[in-house]
């Protein structure tokens, strides 16, 4: 992942030093769980534990001699440990270290990510009280709907943050997978006892049938988790985006005093930050299609799945808690502009009440395409020719015959348009 989007915690969970660390580690467990079963003598694993150390560089200098990153790896360690090497990484396989390590690697990212998105939706939920009764309009299709509250806008992405929460919760679970059980996953060289052994020091699941390797639709499930989480992002960013516009201007993100807008145009202030989560969100989403394809390797095990991981788990991790850390920005500073929630809302002279007049029609008896027709009449009337939609009401000769002036009065001022708002809050935004 290139810097601009790259935190120093995350980069340093995919850095090669720390992958061969997570290796080393896996190693003295298994050499520890074998001298306790008498497989290798206990000064072989006392030597592992306390002489096994690595050089970064001389592994990938050996590494271009032998085509295999382990090989070459253990080719290092071993120079460290001396004699005992040769009980070094004994009756396992590479994808015994690799498989197992990854799962460290992506349970130690999404940690972090979990406590982003925990962040964020304690955010959302501060601002869904604060603006519990800013009144705006309610838009469907871009077009104004009713009226809601601006919290209760906020509530909605409040809750499916909690639910990306949940999703991510069983994501973890999902890739938490240790699997140490040989070539071919049948434990041929190794006591199972050991996987179990190391995982429970690794705080890992054990896995159940590995193959050769952790199957791999545990990853595309974590992965499609986060395909979810910047979709829903992104849906955030994009209604910042839309109710930013100039024309519109209800929020705005927080314009610092030395920002620039624009190169050419010193009056711009851009909603730079959602968009960038927009296209940061597109980026996340499209490792979902590989990690679904990564599912299908031949027989026991190919490397097929190997080069995509290396490239797309560390870039969509990276990006994945940039994303949070941005948005949790954004929410908290989101400058919200009432005034203007009132005047969008008033701007077509009442229109947003058609919904209330014609149910009272109904009510007074008239059928629902009745009251539909009478109310578009009027409705139209108004749209088209800029008028005040009560006016128009009034002047309608059917309508008047059935509501009374002071019934269409207290419907048009909507003065208990909102009240369940209270009911919504009590029992659900707790």
């Amino acid at each position: 992942m290139i810097p601009r989007y790259n935190r120093p915690i995350i980069e340093k969970i995919w850095s090669l030093e720390n992958k061969f660390k997570i290796w080393t580690e896996i190693e003295c467990l298994i050499a520890e769980k074998q001298a306790k079963l008498g497989i290798i003598p206990k000064k072989a694993a006392k030597d592992i534990r306390k002489k096994a150390k690595f050089s970064v560089k001389e592994i990938e200098r050996l590494e271009k001699d032998t085509k295999h990153d382990v090989v070459a790896y253990i080719n290092n360690v071993s120079k460290y440990i001396g004699e005992s090497s040769k009980f070094f990484h004994f009756g396992v396989t590479s994808s015994d270290i690799i498989d197992t390590s990854f799962s460290i690697q992506l349970k130690q990212t999404a940690e972090i990510i979990r406590n982003n998105l925990h962040e964020c939706i304690k955010s959302l939920k501060v601002k869904s009280k604060t603006h519990k009764n800013t009144i705006m309009i309610g838009r469907s299709h871009g077009i104004h709907a009713e009226p809601i509250t601006f919290g209760l806008k906020l509530s909605s992405f409040y809750f499916e943050f909690k639910r990306n929460l949940l999703r991510l919760d069983q994501a973890i679970k999902e890739i938490s997978i240790c699997a140490i059980s040989g070539p071919v996953g049948t434990f041929n060289s190794i006591d199972p006892r050991i996987q179990n052994y190391v995982a429970k020091k690794l705080k890992l699941n054990s896995e159940d049938i590995s193959t050769q390797v952790i199957p791999r639709d545990r990853h595309a499930y974590f992965f499609s988790v986060l395909g979810i989480l910047a979709s829903s992002i992104e849906r955030f960013a994009v209604e910042i985006r839309n109710l930013q516009k100039t024309e519109v201007l209800e929020v705005e993100e927080k314009f610092s005093n030395n920002q620039k807008g624009s190169s050419s145009m010193p009056h711009k202030r851009n909603p730079v930050l959602s968009e960038n989560l927009t296209g940061i969100s597109r980026y996340i989403r499209s490792a979902v299609i590989p990690s679904l394809e990564n599912i299908v390797l031949w027989h026991e095990r190919d490397i097929s799945h190997s080069s995509v991981e290396r490239i797309m788990a560390p870039d969509i991790a990276i990006a994945t808690d940039f994303s949070l850390v941005r948005l949790n920005t954004i929410i908290q500073n989101l400058k919200v502009y009432p005034k203007n929630m009132k005047k969008n809302l008033n701007m077509l002279g009442g229109l947003h009440n058609t919904h209330n007049i014609m149910l009272k029609l109904i009510e007074k008896g008239l059928s629902r395409q009745l009251a539909y027709k009478i109310v578009q009449e009027s409705a139209m009337e108004t749209w088209n020719n800029k008028k005040v939609f009560s006016e128009v009401l009034l002047a309608n000769k059917r309508l008047n015959k059935l509501i009374k002036l002071n019934e269409l009065k207290k419907i048009v001022k909507n003065i208990n348009e909102l009240k369940n708002i209270d009911w919504i809050y009590k029992n659900k935004i707790k």
